[in-house]
């Protein structure tokens, strides 16, 4: 609600005080409320820009709830009064320093007087919640930033890992420097693929249609037919993403290799869905070769076989089945989905 919606308080139950306070600012066009007993005004200070009080209005009453709330308010909050007082009479000191932050007027007033300390007190009260708003903005943000570091701190770590297992797997599964080179290179630049992905949010989400697109996507041909990307959008956490992204290069890779991608005629179908489970959602990516050279169950188990097999299933808790038809590769994951993030939206 914007501070000119706020409306000001009046606190005034015997005589005219009320009325004629409420007619002067409804003339200047301040919006003014009048408040039938001090807990009525209690009662609605939170939703006011300031209040207009009598002086005897105060000294009748009891004041406990008033001065527990002008205690209890936020640090950022000192909500301005306007205590009417009657000309000739020192006003009550009790009264002035329980208010706080109280503005004297004396009966009779002019209207000037009533309006201009009025809109004084509207506009202290807009600052002070403006303060407050930025206050409130800082305090997300530097909030945000711990959870960015932290998140990165987590994510090197990771990816150190990550990369020193590439390097040793890529080694073991290497027959000369060249191969070594070159599939290690190829590993690296796809892990870094799905990383751009991820820092573009904060190392949070990575769209699973982005990372299959990087990776088939140089293979398709000009109509689009040869690569065949379906399922609804769905974005994969970072300790899902990175993984799911790996696996999504081997099967690449191998398909370049041994499978549909390693003839012209090949055509390879992804599609993806996201069920519901009483665990929580989950996702099932199907990958299917059609065209390509008869397939069979390899003899050795090679880093990408071990990568999906292991990694897949032990760190994201994910259900793999591989099929080895003739016809082509049928590969299956399902794996939970995580719903929350670790740093929120900007």
């Amino acid at each position: 609600m914007r501070e000119s919606d706020l409306p000001v308080l009046i606190l005034a139950p015997a005589g005219r005080d009320a009325a004629v306070a409420g007619t002067i600012l409804a003339e200047a066009q301040i919006r003014a409320e009048p408040c039938s007993s001090l807990a009525d005004l209690v009662g609605r200070l939170d939703a006011a820009a300031c209040a207009v009080v009598t002086e005897e209005a105060l000294r009748a009453a009891d004041r406990r709830d008033l001065a527990a709330w002008i205690a209890g308010q936020e640090p950022w909050s000192d909500f301005p009064f306007l205590l009417l007082t009657l000309r000739g009479t020192p006003p009550d000191p009790r009264l002035t320093e329980s208010l706080g932050n109280v503005t004297l007027l004396e009966r009779p007033f002019h209207p000037a007087t009533l309006v201009t300390a009025t809109r004084f007190a509207v506009r202290a009260r807009r600052r002070q919640r403006e303060a407050a708003a930025y206050l409130h903005e800082r305090q997300q943000t530097a909030e945000r930033q711990a959870l960015l570091i932290r998140e990165l701190h987590h994510r090197v770590k990771n990816t150190l890992a990550t990369v020193q297992a590439l390097l040793g797997a890529s080694a073991r599964s290497a027959t000369s420097v060249d191969e070594f080179y070159h599939s290690f290179s190829a590993r690296v630049i796809s892990l870094a693929k799905t990383h751009n992905l991820l820092t573009d949010d904060y190392w949070q989400m990575a769209s699973l249609q982005e990372m299959l697109e990087n990776e088939l996507g140089p293979y398709n041909d000009p109509d689009g037919r040869r690569i065949a990307l379906d399922g609804p959008p769905v974005d994969l956490t970072a300790d899902l993403a990175v993984p799911t992204g790996m696996a999504i290069h081997e099967l690449t890779t191998n398909a370049a290799k041994h499978g549909a991608l390693s003839v012209p005629e090949g055509r390879i179908a992804v599609r993806w869905q996201i069920s519901a489970a009483e665990t929580g959602r989950r996702l099932c990516l199907d990958w299917t070769e059609r065209g390509g050279p008869p397939t069979r169950e390899p003899t050795r188990k090679g880093f990408g076989s071990t990568l999906l097999q292991r990694v897949l299933t032990m760190q994201c808790g994910a259900d793999i089945r591989f099929d080895f038809a003739p016809a082509g590769l049928h590969f299956r994951m399902e794996a939970p989905l995580v719903e929350s993030r670790t740093v929120p939206h900007y």
